[in-house]
């Protein structure tokens, strides 16, 4: 089996099919260096930390990981914080960095032997609905064929797997959102002990960390603004004007390390099947970071994906047939919520009626605890819902 992509979803994958005696080959087009220290998502379901425990892959993020009970929302220079464990039965989320998965399921990886190459690019895909579907791949050495039973593409939004089915099969649904984040890691103890979500007049922002020396923050930038227009002096500087409460005290700072500006947007590719294609991860679906979900809801699409593969290989094709309807289910409901998330805490730059809006719900979610039990539920384990 051909796994594309080296991201969390491939790499889980890849375990969970050699651990059961299923060969696979995982090809990844960037280098080894640069997979294992892009900095993505960082916070894990409770219901998803769990299924890496079980998968044989958690041991780091157990001891490591920082477990939430909460979360706080700042509002008008006010705090609220939401008790994600009092209100959904004691359950908590765990921050621990995308990185950091993607580390241990390299580790695992080559100490299997299994094949793992990088800087191997994918260039087309053929035969998806024959029986032995092939890919061909590039290499420093020259072109690669190689042919399996299956191709699974995890090879994000951009990627070759998607593209690479005949047009007319897959509909892509998107939306695109009026802001971008600006996200900057640094060399910073955390300020708080929980992630704060902050909706100001001046923009959105995010407080979170990713370990007790390093910090993760966000800013809600216009889409059109760039890099070079931000010193470090002047997001520092924004960062502490937006999460500033009423007596509170400075954000800790430090030197920055890395800087990157994301677009916000939501997309969904359907079917995630063509044939012996099968799509997981970003390949099939982005959500803005907003609710959490992108790399969770990657992780439960192999979850649901390694027994059906199984199963189709023994010559039982009812898991395979239904992936793509039951992972959209699933999809469509982290659209929702990272869509409620994302409007709720941003303010919009030219509709003011929205604004009002949002502000009600955000007002609702900090002063009403049936909202924010609604809330807590999804925020922390709705891959497993």
């Amino acid at each position: 089996m051909v796994i594309i992509g080296a991201g969390p979803a491939g790499l889980l994958l890849g375990h969970l099919l050699q651990r059961d005696g299923i060969d696979t080959v995982i090809v990844e087009t960037r280098s080894l260096e640069y997979v294992q220290h892009r900095v993505r998502a960082g916070v894990i379901e409770y219901g998803i930390a769990n299924f890496l425990e079980e998968s044989g892959v958690g041991t780091r993020m157990r001891a490591e990981g920082l477990v939430h009970h909460g979360i706080e929302f700042r509002l008008d220079g006010v705090s609220h914080r939401i008790a994600l464990g009092a209100l959904y039965d004691g359950r908590a989320i765990t921050v621990y960095g995308q990185q950091e998965v993607v580390k241990d399921l390299i580790a695992i990886r080559l100490s299997s032997g299994a094949p793992l190459y990088f800087e191997a690019t994918v260039t087309s895909i053929e035969g998806h609905t024959t029986e032995h579907p092939s890919v061909v791949v590039a290499t420093r050495e020259g072109d690669v064929e190689i042919t399996g039973d299956y191709v699974v593409g995890c090879d994000g939004s951009h990627g070759v797997s998607s593209a690479s089915v005949p047009a007319g099969v897959l509909r892509r649904y998107e939306r695109v959102y009026p802001f971008s984040w600006l996200g900057i890691l640094a060399e910073a103890p955390p300020a708080t002990e929980e992630l704060i979500y902050c909706r100001h007049p001046r923009g959105f922002a995010l407080y979170s960390m990713r370990s007790p020396t390093l910090s993760r923050l966000y800013l809600g930038v216009s889409p059109e603004e760039t890099l070079d227009q931000w010193s470090d002096e002047r997001i520092w500087e924004e960062l502490t004007t937006r999460l500033m409460t009423d007596g509170g005290a400075s954000i800790a700072q430090g030197p920055i390390v890395e800087r990157a500006i994301t677009p916000m947007r939501s997309v969904v590719v359907a079917p995630m099947r063509h044939g012996r294609l099968l799509l997981a991860g970003d390949a099939a679906h982005i959500v803005p970071p907003t609710g959490a979900k992108g790399m969770n809801l990657a992780l439960a699409d192999v979850r649901l994906l390694a027994p059906a593969l199984e199963a189709g290989l023994r010559g039982d094709p009812r898991g395979l047939d239904s992936y793509s309807d039951e992972s959209l289910r699933r999809v469509w409901r982290a659209e929702e919520f990272s869509t409620y998330m994302t409007q709720m805490l941003h303010p919009h730059p030219s509709d003011d009626f929205e604004n009002g809006v949002q502000l009600a719900r955000l007002r609702q979610v900090v002063e009403s605890e049936d909202t924010a039990r609604a809330l807590a539920r999804n925020y922390v384990n709705l891959s497993s819902l």
